[in-house]
């Protein structure tokens, strides 16, 4: 027989372990033995009999469970746990108490207030705006700042709002630091040393101000004019790369022709030392040779005067190229362009293997040409 199926003479079901019908539990029951235990407990006397105890007793019990709860609820919400990368900034009744490291720890809620700070991740934060240069030009600069919080203490006590004040902070010093240079410094090749100074003051205005803030870096992301010059700053940019350019080749033409001329100058100063030492050899030679001379002169005048005059006459007409013949027997003088016939005979003579033509030579087979011509016309008019 299944055990709910009906049995017995009142067909109600049977207690499927076999036990006798009790009926539905007694609360009231229960609690009062929930609060006798509870009463021994705590060292409180048992129920009593007069005045409705059980009701009582039972509203005390259930008083005093609802309190344990609560207290454990509110025991276990004053956990928390510290990452590594933050700090916890404890506030006990409003004031400052302490500054807890990374770990599990606990605090009284409601009386203590935990703010968890970071204080390793690196923030951003950029800034963009227009300001006026030291020469009054307007410039349109935008930069970013990496910082990070390096005292949670000040970063939530000493400053209201500390990221607000960071972007006021950054924008005093970089119209401080562009107001000072000109706009060809901003826009070109000075970014970098502004940059710097920009991080230097700014690092200064949040230490004055107690942010609790670390400027990491501070770059220039981008610095140019307004949009409505950006046509007149691109032909200033252009011209200045021309001029660059036009220095960059003057410099080459210069590198190319400044060495051609110290060595031109250089060969003329060798050339002239080596003049200069041909000329006073020469002279030295000419000097020794007419000393010399003088000593054979005084020795035999006659002879070395004949001497000289034959040698000079010899020197100044082997330079000619002219020579005058005056032949036997006839009136005329005959003028001999030696030059050219020696140009223009080369070839009759033999000569035109380049080798050297002897004047004397010439001179001789000229005369003698001119005697036998001389000779023949003679010899005819004595015929007839």
């Amino acid at each position: 027989m299944a055990w709910n199926e009906p049995g017995g003479n009142d067909n109600k079901p049977r207690d499927p372990w076999g036990g006798k019908d009790k009926g539905p539990p007694d609360l009231d029951e229960a609690l009062r033995k929930l609060q006798e235990k509870l009463g021994s407990l705590f060292g409180g006397g048992g129920s009593g009999s007069s005045g409705g105890g059980p009701r009582v007793a039972v509203s005390g019990g259930l008083l005093l469970i609802l309190i344990l709860v609560a207290l454990l609820i509110w025991a276990f919400m004053g956990l928390y746990a510290v990452d590594q990368q933050e700090r916890g900034v404890v506030l006990r009744l409003g004031k400052y108490h302490e500054t807890v490291q990374p770990g599990l720890h606990w605090n009284p809620p409601l009386i203590d207030d935990v703010t968890l700070v970071n204080v390793t991740r690196v923030n951003n934060a950029t800034h963009r705006e227009q300001m006026l240069t030291e020469d009054e030009n307007i410039v349109e600069v935008n930069l970013s700042v990496q910082y990070l919080i390096y005292n949670a203490e000040d970063f939530v006590l000493k400053v209201r709002d500390p990221e607000r004040s960071l972007m006021h902070a950054t924008e005093s010093a970089l119209r401080h630091v562009v107001g000072g240079s000109a706009m060809d410094y901003v826009l070109t090749d000075g970014r970098v040393q502004l940059a710097i100074d920009v991080q230097e003051r700014l690092q200064r205005y949040l230490d004055y101000y107690q942010t609790g803030i670390h400027i990491s870096k501070v770059n220039i992301d981008d610095a140019k004019p307004p949009a409505e010059v950006q046509e007149a700053f691109d032909d200033v940019i252009k011209a200045r790369e021309d001029e660059e350019r036009l220095k960059n080749e003057a410099q080459a033409y210069a590198n190319g022709i400044i060495p051609e001329a110290r060595g031109g100058a250089q060969r003329q100063i060798e050339e002239a030392n080596a003049y200069k030492e041909r000329v006073i050899a020469e002279a030295e030679g000419e000097a020794d040779r007419f000393t010399k001379i003088l000593a054979e002169y005084h020795k035999a005048p006659e002879v070395t005067r004949q001497r000289l005059y034959i040698d000079a006459v010899q020197e100044v007409l082997s330079n000619s190229t002219k020579v005058l013949v005056d032949v036997d027997g006839g009136n005329n003088i005959l003028y001999l362009p030696l030059d050219k016939i020696v140009t223009e005979s080369k070839l009759g003579l033999g000569l035109a293997d380049g080798g050297g033509v002897d004047i004397r030579e010439l001179t001789n087979r000229v005369v003698e040409q001119l005697r036998r011509d001389n000779a023949g016309r003679t010899t005819t008019r004595g015929g007839r």
